[in-house]
This record gives structure tokens, C-alpha cells and sequence, in this order.
């Protein structure tokens, strides 16, 4: 009696999982890494609402969102879709998925997984150089307190208004526009990668040759409604800070006092709507602050495993990401141009190029994207760190390149994995030379052998049930 309930109980469980996806393993991990990136695809044609080439035959891909429906349905959309996010907490966690348009005039889209209706939640009043303008949203993230940031991913000489960080404080609004409010404590950079560790850190880059990374430390951490009241910023700081791309232990340097505001050494600038504001970029640079600089630093992804909390920084310019330990504070290379192709068994050499955005699956894998030519060279690669040690030293460990992109004149932007279901993510298709902008969702099945295995459990179920029946 007792084998035969173990037996029903462990069927009954494989079944449950797959029907929902909870608490499954991803099979996006099942893969034969691809030889060579995507050919090109007719510009226009309908191949785009399928552009990527997959590396397994049971991932499958389709359009859910795409700018041409968008504005004939009446809704703004200026383009250049972006990062990409879930609303991961809260009421109907997982319903919603959010993306952002990098352009002169920025916006905010929310598409619903049940209803399959795409809104425009939010938009830039003006496109730039309207003082009132908001540009280059690229940041698109939850946080923990159930509200969504963006930030703009534009900074440089004065006067010019942008390098703001925006919280979006009711994401979930059903109607009309959503309320968006610049949180001034955060220093003005050029935004793209934004994470938050256990304790509530949020780490910011700036996106530039010479760009440096930042953490944020709320004097309340656990309030959302006063998170960015009071709290201090920090500069990631290598040895001196004066050897560019360098490894090794860091330590954070305060810009900031505790509560954000400027230090004497601190570089405050008023931007054109009179706006007072720490200059994230020049304050860096001062001797005293002085960050570690690298080139083009661009997304950030956090992955904890057995406790262990590392955060990945991929830089574009130099071909590489890092992984920053935040525990041990030590900063080393997790992957570059002399990580071993998972193709090949060789250095990948040129092929892993411009390395822009990072994902992670369910298990804890880190994809790197590529921002490249689509039908050219534009490709995902999964790192394959079979022990989970954040390096890619190991025998049988390396890069493997997951999906390539055939959409002309575009580049994949925001792989993002669904947090409710283990073998769905969503990667949009960024300004394609048929101005067509599309979020493309991937899907995962389980190999055929998986079913067999749940099919033979079900058969002896059934032979045991018969067999119970004429017994009787």
C-alpha cells in the first residue's frame, strides 16, 4: 500500500508541475549551442513575428506585441522598445509585462498576458529638447515594494535635463496615466542596469567609456514610501580608483552623506528647469570620490545561489562581463573573448561581441545579449557555470550561443524570464529597419522522454488501480 500511494504522490506531483510551471526546472537550459548567427530576414515580411533562430526544436517563439498594432489601435508609441519586466509582487503577480521606448520622447507599455491588450501607461509630454521632455527610458524594473523604475539612459555637458531615475508609483492603475515621480536622491547618470540585493542595495551603472557603478543604501529600506527619502550613494572603487577595468577587492566610496546629500567634494549641478541635482558622472571623477572606471558598463543582473550573492556587469566596449562578489567584495571576469565556445570547445574569440544586456533562468543561469546586427551577428549566449562558482574556468564550462536574431537593422534588448513560469521569457526585437518593434515571447516543452516517463508512471498507476479493482 504504502509503494503504491509513494508512486501516485510522486506521478501526481511530476504532473502538477509541468501543467503549471511551479517549482519546475527550466528547460531552456536543454540546448544544442547554435555554430553560427542568424542570416537576414525580408525587411517587413513576416518572418519578423518569428525572427529568431532557437537552439532547441521544442522552443518555440511567437509575436505578442508589436509597434504597428500599437498605433493602430490608437495608443502612443515612439519606438525602440526596450527593457523589459514583470510585475513580480502583489496582486496578480506575473499578470502584466512592462517595457519602455529608448527615444526623444520616452514612454511606458503594459501589456496584459490574459487579455493580450498592450496600453501605453505612460509618455514624455514632449520630445526632447522640450524641457518637459523624458528620453531614453531604458531601465525597466520592480521593486521590491511592488512599483516600477525606469531611468534615462542620456547624461553628458549642461544644460540638458535628463539622468533621472522614475519610480512609476501605481503600475497597476487601470485607466488613464499612471503617476511617474523623478527620485532626485539618486545621482544623475546615464542609466541602464539597475538591481536590488537582499538587504535592499540598489546598484546603478553609467553607461559610458569610462562609466562607473553605483550603490544606493535607503536609511529605510523596507519602506517602500520613503525608500528614496534619505539614503546614501556609493562609487565602486578598485585599489586606487585610477586603473581602469581593474579586478580585485573593491570597496564603495560615499558621494553622498547618509542621508544623499552632497559631499564637499561632491559635483552639484541645476539642470535648465532648475532642478538641483548630484552630478553622479563628475562627482566619480573628483580625486577623493575617484570610481574604478569601465567601458561602457550597461546591465547588472543579481543571482543568488546557496546564499551567496554575486552581481554580473556586462561591459560593451571591452567584450566582457564581470561578476562582483558583494559579500567578499571582490570583482573578477566572468566571461570574454577567451571564454570557451560551447560550439567549438575553442575560444570564442570575435564572435561574443558587444556584450549589453544579462538575463537569468529560474535555475540561476546568466544569457548574455548582444547588441549587434540583427541578420548579421546579433545573438544570445548562455553561460554555462556547471558548478555555480561565477567563473567559467571549469572542465565542460564555457558559452553556448542560445538564439540569434534574423530581424534586419534591429538587436535583441531586455531577455527577460517570467517569474510564474519557469519555461516562458520575453525579449523584444529594438528598432528593425522596418521601424516595427516587437516583443517576441519563448517558450520551452519538455523533451519527449520526459512525457514517456510521466506516461509509463500513469500506465502503472492505472495497472495498480485494476489490479486493487479485481481483488475485490
Amino acid at each position: 500500500m504504502f509503494q503504491r500511494q509513494r508512486l501516485a504522490m510522486l506521478v501526481a506531483s511530476a504532473l502538477m508541475s509541468m501543467a503549471t510551471g511551479a517549482n519546475a526546472a527550466t528547460y531552456f537550459d536543454n540546448f544544442t549551442p547554435l555554430a553560427a548567427s542568424a542570416g537576414p530576414i525580408p525587411v517587413g515580411g513576416a518572418g519578423e513575428a518569428t525572427p529568431i533562430t532557437l537552439s532547441n526544436p521544442l522552443f518555440s517563439q511567437r509575436s505578442i506585441a508589436d509597434r504597428t498594432s500599437q498605433q493602430a489601435a490608437g495608443q502612443f508609441d515612439s519606438g525602440a522598445w526596450d527593457m523589459i519586466t514583470q510585475n513580480e509582487t502583489g496582486p496578480d503577480a506575473g499578470r502584466y509585462v512592462f517595457t519602455v521606448f529608448e527615444t526623444g520622447q520616452a514612454g511606458i507599455t503594459r501589456h496584459d498576458l490574459q487579455t493580450g491588450i498592450t496600453k501605453t501607461i505612460w509618455q514624455a509630454p514632449a520630445a526632447a529638447p522640450a524641457l518637459n521632455s523624458f528620453v531614453a527610458y531604458d531601465a525597466s524594473y520592480w521593486t521590491p515594494w511592488g512599483t516600477f523604475i525606469t531611468a534615462e539612459e542620456s547624461w553628458g555637458g549642461q544644460p540638458q535635463p535628463y539622468g533621472r531615475l522614475l519610480e512609476i508609483t501605481n503600475p497597476l492603475k487601470a485607466n488613464g496615466t499612471v503617476d511617474q515621480v523623478h527620485r532626485n536622491i539618486i545621482p544623475r547618470t546615464s542609466h541602464e542596469g539597475i538591481q536590488f540585493d537582499a538587504a535592499k542595495n540598489m546598484y546603478f551603472i553609467d553607461e559610458l567609456n569610462g562609466g562607473t557603478v553605483f550603490k544606493y543604501t535607503s536609511m529605510t529600506p523596507d519602506n517602500g514610501l520613503t525608500y528614496f527619502s534619505a539614503g546614501q550613494t556609493s562609487v565602486l572603487r578598485v585599489g586606487d580608483g585610477f586603473t581602469p577595468n581593474a579586478t580585485g577587492a573593491y570597496q564603495w566610496v560615499a558621494i553622498t552623506d547618509a542621508k544623499g546629500e552632497a559631499l564637499p567634494d561632491s559635483v552639484v549641478i541645476t539642470d535648465p528647469n532648475f532642478v538641483t541635482s548630484i552630478d553622479g558622472r563628475a562627482s566619480a571623477d573628483v580625486a577623493a570620490l575617484k570610481g574604478t572606471d569601465y567601458q561602457r558598463p550597461e546591465d547588472l543582473q543579481i543571482a543568488t545561489v546557496g546564499g551567496a550573492e554575486r552581481m554580473y556587469m556586462a561591459t560593451t566596449t571591452t567584450n566582457e562581463v564581470y561578476v562582483l562578489d558583494l559579500a567578499t567584495q571582490n570583482i573578477s571576469v566572468f566571461a570574454n573573448q577567451s571564454t570557451i565556445d560551447l560550439a567549438t570547445g575553442a575560444a570564442v574569440g570575435s564572435a561574443l561581441r558587444s556584450p549589453d544586456n544579462l538575463a537569468m533562468d529560474a535555475e540561476g543561469n546568466i544569457y548574455i545579449i548582444e547588441d549587434r546586427n540583427g541578420g548579421v551577428d546579433n545573438d544570445i549566449w548562455f553561460a554555462k557555470d556547471i558548478n555555480k562558482d561565477g567563473d567559467l574556468l571549469d572542465a565542460g564550462e564555457g558559452i553556448g550561443r542560445w538564439a540569434s536574431n534574423g530581424t534586419q537593422g534591429s538587436e535583441f534588448t531586455g531577455l527577460y524570464f517570467d517569474t510564474t513560469n519557469p519555461n516562458r521569457a520575453w525579449v523584444n526585437i529594438q528598432h528593425p529597419s522596418s521601424g516595427v518593434d516587437r516583443t517576441i515571447e519563448i517558450t520551452a516543452v519538455p523533451e519527449p522522454e520526459t512525457y514517456a516517463m510521466l506516461g509509463a508512471g500513469l500506465g502503472i498507476l492505472a495497472f495498480v488501480g485494476r489490479r486493487r479493482a479485481a481483488g475485490k
